[in-house]
Formats: structure tokens, C-alpha cells, sequence
């Protein structure tokens, strides 16, 4: 029997969150951007209180998020949105890391095509990036700055709160990926000063196909971002297109759910890291891990095998399978 292990991917679906999204299918029929019936109205509550329980987790306020999705879709739309108003106002430079998502490596890629200067930054042996590396490579004509909370291979958390602090008192805009980590390092998102954030629903039991784009409001004014689709006005235009209320409902219940119980996940996510430690050591396999393991995230292990290439290895375990 094999035993499911990719939930960086993606996770399994709990199944509270199903009958949460089961029940909205059911029950709830309206288009929750129809106004003049009560079938709306109920779907538009629906979403209102799933933008409640979002914004309650990240400790932000419910008019800072705008439903997409999922994470690649508000990483492009946080990226390429931002080009009308680094064209008017002269910001041309964009900084962010080697090691993002390809959903910010590839959107910062398409900003080059558009005439900007994009600066990719190395991490260090650690698997880290250095504060003093993005700090140095803000410049005058800086845009923005983009850094993942949360490497996706590795586990490694990067300095967020250390570089939103510092880029706070500067006239440049901060994006975090923050798909790994969301609704895993609660607190520690709290208190990180960002002026945009993306996540997704399907890395904490939620569904697929829904996630949320969070844009800070300063002196009362969101960040600059223009829609990268056209259509309705729906998430005040930032994503137009038929909310699925019973997907927004779903994401909802997993922010819910994550809140109350992600501390006891994390004490689950180290013991079994704890477990795995001991039997490596037994094993007496030559291995070593990827990044700095007092920075890695508690659900994550990523490691090398001396002499053990990984796709092979897994390739093997399946034949291994299928020959049971």
C-alpha cells in the first residue's frame, strides 16, 4: 500500500470542508453578484462570510481580500498588475528570488518582455535569501519586491518579517508568496508588514481552484493593481468572473479550521519529522538535507541520498508496487 506524502502539491480534501461545499451546492443556487432576489443574497453571504474567516486567520481586514483562483493566479495578477503603475511613475526594476514559484519567476519573466529590469536574487548555503541582499538591490526606481514565506521544495522559511519591516520605510511595494506556509505559520503571518499576499485553499485541505489575492490598504488606498482579465466588476474588478460561492465556502472552512487546529498539526508535522530523523539515523544511509533544518518549516523534509537519484528511486517504489 502506498502512503500519499506530496501534500506541498497538494493536500487531500478534509472532509468537513466537503460537507461545508456540499451543503452550498445544495442549498445555496444564486449568483452571489445578483442583488434584486433573495437566492443572490444568500449566495452573496455565503462569500461575505467566507472573506471574514480569510481575513480572521491572516489578522487583516475583510475589504483587504479579493477571492482568485488559487495562488498562481494572485501571483499574476500582484506581478503584472502592477505595470500601468510602474510605467507612470517611472519604477521600472523589479527584485525577487532564483528560487520563487514558477507562477512568480514566470509573471516576473513577462514583466521583462514589457520593457522592465528584473533582478533574481540566489539564496545562500542555507537555502535562505539575506535581508542585506534585497536591501541592496533596492534601488530608486524600484517597484517591487517578491519573496516566497515558504520554499516549496525545501521548506525553508524565508526573512519576511525582517525585509517587510525594513521595506516598509521605503517607497517599494512588498509581495509574498505565501502558499506554504498559509494557514500553517498563523502568527508569523500576522505580524509581517506586506502590501500584497497570495495563497491557495488545496494546501490546507481546502478545494482546488480557489485562493485569494490580500492587498493591503495604507492611508486607506489598496495598492496600485489593475485586473490582468476583463469582465464584471466582481472582487471590485480586481478578478472579474461568476464567483463559485460553494469553492469560496470550502476555502472559508479550511481558513476556519486551519486557525483552530494548526498548532496541534504542528506538533503532529515534528514528531513525524522527529520519527523519520531516528530512522535515517538507523538506516545508515550517507544523506544530508537541503537548507538549514533550524529554518525549515515543520511539514517539510527534503534531503539527499548519496549515490540515490530521486526519480529513479520513486520510479523503483512504483514498479515495487505494482509487482505486490
Amino acid at each position: 500500500m502506498s502512503i500519499y506524502l506530496d501534500f506541498n502539491s497538494t493536500t487531500p480534501i478534509d472532509e468537513r470542508v466537503l460537507d461545508c461545499m456540499i451543503d452550498v451546492y445544495k442549498h445555496t443556487i444564486g449568483n452571489a453578484d445578483s442583488r434584486t432576489h433573495d437566492f443572490g443574497e444568500n449566495a452573496r453571504q455565503v462569500v461575505e462570510n467566507a472573506r471574514n474567516q480569510v481575513a480572521h486567520i491572516l489578522g487583516v481586514k475583510k475589504d483587504e481580500v479579493f477571492f482568485t483562483s488559487g495562488a498562481t493566479e494572485s501571483n499574476n495578477i500582484a506581478i503584472q498588475g502592477l505595470k500601468e503603475y510602474g510605467e507612470k511613475n517611472h519604477k521600472m526594476h523589479i527584485v525577487t528570488t532564483s528560487i520563487e514559484h514558477k507562477a512568480v519567476l514566470e509573471s516576473a519573466k513577462a514583466m521583462e518582455k514589457l520593457g522592465f529590469e528584473v533582478q533574481f536574487l540566489d539564496p545562500d548555503i542555507d537555502g535562505r535569501i539575506s535581508v542585506e541582499s534585497v536591501l541592496d538591490a533596492v534601488r530608486d526606481d524600484t517597484l517591487l519586491v517578491s519573496v516566497m514565506h515558504v520554499n516549496n521544495e525545501t521548506g525553508i522559511i524565508q526573512p519576511i518579517k525582517e525585509i517587510g519591516d525594513l521595506l516598509s520605510e521605503k517607497n517599494v511595494l512588498f509581495h509574498v508568496d505565501a502558499t506554504q506556509s498559509f494557514g500553517k505559520l498563523v502568527k508569523e503571518l500576522q505580524e509581517v508588514k506586506y502590501n500584497m499576499l497570495s495563497m491557495s485553499a488545496h494546501k490546507i485541505g481546502g478545494p482546488q481552484g480557489i485562493g485569494a489575492l490580500i492587498l493591503r490598504k495604507q492611508r486607506y488606498k489598496l495598492p496600485p493593481v489593475k485586473a490582468i482579465m476583463y469582465g464584471g466588476q466582481q472582487e471590485h474588478g480586481i478578478r472579474p468572473g461568476t464567483t463559485p460561492v460553494a469553492l469560496v465556502a470550502g476555502l472559508g472552512k479550511a481558513c476556519e479550521l486551519a486557525e483552530l487546529e494548526y498548532a496541534d498539526n504542528q506538533k503532529k508535522c515534528l514528531e513525524i519529522k522527529r520519527m523519520l530523523n531516528e530512522e535515517l539515523e538507523r538506516s545508515r544511509l550517507k544523506y544530508r538535507f537541503n537548507g538549514d533544518q533550524k529554518y525549515c518549516i515543520s511539514s517539510t523534509m527534503n534531503l539527499c541520498i548519496e549515490g540515490v537519484a530521486s526519480e529513479a528511486l520513486m520510479l523503483s517504489y512504483q514498479e515495487l508496487l505494482r509487482c505486490i
